[in-house]
């Protein structure tokens, strides 16, 4: 059945815009010298991966148009496209901004184009303004000054402020962040003045309103769907099967230019059509109980509440300082109905997150779950002030002993216990914070107080069932949780052999091997390098790491790098590799880093013999090397850096130290 005229008119909206909106100059315009902007955000655009589109089209007769000047990278051909429509004001969206660059890391340009579209929402006070002023940054430089854009924000974003808390934007945000990128504040801040880009951004809005976008970032792969800051697994995942599809449509005579309408029709349907075709509007909402225990964790409300709601949060996040004043709320409203249980899921990017937790935990060790909850609320009050100096401060406050105090945070005395709520959290998917489970049933986020009452109110109907059959009234979560799931994906397993001539690190004798292919070029495995340093500290005796070169085919420097890296071991042993190693990463944000001149110099500094240096470069001695240890990774299904293998499990991307740590912990266990 055809979906009505009016779920259409917003998409014609857009279309009818297209023409308006088509950049004959491109990337032609006023442009600034990044260099000497004065612009402490400034990005050189000689140390950024090359973002812009190889070539350019219109795609407006796809369900989801792409215009020849929407900011793009990758090659207009390629066989997969993911349109993401995007805030510029959204955490999430910084979040899977990485994401989106570690895929174009992974599939590469001629595999993966991506196009962004603005989408800000309404409740966020800069995102408008900041999309405006990114259509200007693209009209002016082009995808790739506007990706630079997009990246200084998102920094921004996520960066700590040093006087407590996150970085706010300010009025002055647009045209810093557009100088930032290279290009001519003063006339992005004159465009915005006239209103120049908004009706752009309303073309995009209204594009994204008729293809049914309603949060961000929401994602649009061959026209198939994925919404929020998914896994990147999750990504790679769709995108596989994307590719799949297109090469079937390849072969079957469909050109490549077309790919992406052809393939977008084919699977994309428009929010009317869903719902007159499929009968029901909404997704079902997720009904699945979780396997969430409370076991040891301090507790608010008496063991009979017949609703337990189990909190996973993290004391820097300014969504679970939010979500606070609901718990408090509930607690008010219901009182010894519910009771509430804290998890700990400090997250990687909040620096301070981790001591605050083990600052609390050490008051509950001193004064109970009463002197939990007194240095648990402290700090919410506190949050932007979260130094080790203020967690004294406030365990003073509270009567605590400050020697005991201090000890435990230096000497990490409840790391344990947080890393155990932390794997909970990862067993049923709470991956943001703040991630509650009323009796076992998710609600993600810093939810309004009627969505927790909506939920509460239908679960104390069904546990005073229990208790009206006979279950006591201390036993009901645990009679809800006997058939609870736990949402946790099987580890993907690959054979690697270990080889004892590559270069390494750590103990010959250690219980667990981490195989890292890598690539010197691959911004994804120099980001990664510091966690994997994190993790050998923390397991010196019992983790060894074996590296193995996978230079990408589009990373042009990558294989000389991995040759002039393995002569430095063939002269001073795995020690000299990995003092190369350092040296080639740090080179990557350098103009011609990791050209022949600068891999010469870094053997100069290193003490090498030039002469047999400049002859294992010039007769490609390590290829053959490099070539077997590509094979090895042929072999065992991996394609794209960093990868590891840890113990026979395997890890794709730049992960957390908690996804390593868990990893080695499982196979220490096995042992």
């Amino acid at each position: 059945m055809s979906p009505p005229l009016r779920s259409w008119v917003p998409l014609v909206f857009a279309l009818a815009l297209v023409a308006c909106f088509r950049n004959p100059k491109g990337a032609e315009g006023v442009t600034l010298d990044a260099k000497r902007s004065g612009n402490e955000l400034a990005i050189d655009p000689s140390k950024e991966p090359d973002r812009a589109p190889r070539s350019s089209a219109d795609d407006v007769d796809a369900p989801i148009p792409v215009l020849a000047n929407d900011p793009q990278e990758g090659d207009r051909n390629a066989l997969v496209t993911i349109v993401e429509f995007s805030d510029l004001e959204c955490p999430f969206c910084a979040r899977g901004a990485e994401t989106v660059e570690a895929l174009r890391e992974a599939f590469g340009p001629d595999e993966v184009r991506v196009v962004w579209k603005h989408y800000p929402l309404a409740f966020h006070a800069h995102a408008r303004p900041l999309a405006e002023a990114g259509v200007g940054v693209q009209e002016i430089g082009g995808s790739a000054a506007f990706f630079r854009y997009e990246r200084a924000i998102f920094r921004e974003r996520m960066r700590p402020n040093p006087a407590g808390g996150m970085f706010q934007f300010a009025d002055d945000s647009p045209r810093r962040f557009a100088e930032a990128a290279g290009v001519d504040g003063v006339t992005i801040e004159a465009g915005l003045r006239d209103g120049r880009w908004k009706p752009r951004v309303e073309a995009d809005m209204a594009l994204g309103s008729a293809v049914g976008v309603n949060g961000t970032p929401a994602f649009f792969i061959n026209g198939t769907s994925l919404s929020g800051a998914q896994p990147l697994e999750k990504f790679k995942e769709v995108v596989t099967a994307e590719l799949a599809r297109a090469k079937e449509l390849v072969a079957k005579g469909t050109p490549r230019a077309n790919i992406y309408a052809v393939a977008t029709k084919a699977v994309f349907k428009a929010p009317s059509a869903r719902h007159d075709d499929d009968d029901d509007a909404p997704e079902p909402p997720d009904v699945a109980v979780y396997k969430v225990p409370v076991g040891n964790a301090p507790t608010r409300g008496p063991a009979s509440a017949l609703v337990t709601i189990v909190e996973f949060s993290d004391y820097q996040c300014p969504f679970c300082k939010r979500a606070e004043n609901t718990v408090t709320a509930l607690r008010t409203h219901y009182g010894d109905k519910i009771r509430i249980v804290w998890k700990d899921m400090p997250l990687d990017f909040h620096k301070d997150a981790m001591p605050a937790a083990m600052a609390a935990r050490e008051a509950r060790v001193q004064k109970g779950d009463a002197g939990f909850w007194d240095m648990h609320d402290r700090i919410f009050d506190h949050q932007t002030a979260l130094s080790e100096k203020d967690l004294l401060e406030y365990g003073k406050s509270g009567g605590l002993d400050a020697g005991k105090l201090s000890r435990a945070l230096a000497n990490k005395t409840h790391l344990k216990a947080i890393y155990a709520d932390q794997d909970e959290g990862d067993d049923v998917e709470a991956a943001g914070t703040p991630h509650f489970f009323v009796n076992g049933h998710r609600l993600a986020g810093a939810q309004p107080m009627e969505k927790f009452q909506e939920v509460i109110d239908a679960e104390l109907k069904k546990a005073e069932a229990l208790v009206a059959a006979g279950t006591p009234a201390a036993n009901v979560y645990a009679e809800i949780q006997k058939n609870a799931v736990v949402k946790v994906a099987p580890p993907v397993t690959k054979a690697v052999a270990l080889d004892p001539k590559v270069p390494s690190r750590g103990p010959a004798n250690a219980k667990v091997t981490i195989v890292e292919f890598s690539d010197f070029q691959c911004p994804f495995c120099k980001r990664v390098e510091p966690v994997i340093d994190d993790l050998l500290k923390a397991y010196p005796k019992d983790v060894r790491l074996e590296w193995r070169n996978l230079p990408l085919s589009f990373h042009a420097d990558a294989e000389l790098a991995a040759e002039a890296a393995l002569e430095a071991k063939a002269q001073k042993g795995s020690a000299g590799f990995f003092k190369m190693q350092a040296m080639l990463f740090d080179g990557q944000g350098k103009p011609d880093g990791l050209k022949r001149d600068a891999l010469d110099e870094h053997a100069k500094k290193l003490g090498l013999d030039m002469g047999r240096f400049a002859r294992a470069l010039d007769n490609h001695v390590h290829l053959a090397s490099i070539q077997a240890d590509k094979a090895v990774a042929q072999g065992a299904g991996i394609s794209g850096t960093p990868g590891f293998v840890v113990n026979g499990t395997f890890l794709s991307g730049a992960q957390s130290f908690r996804k390593f740590r868990r990893a080695v912990d499982a196979a220490l266990a096995k042992k």
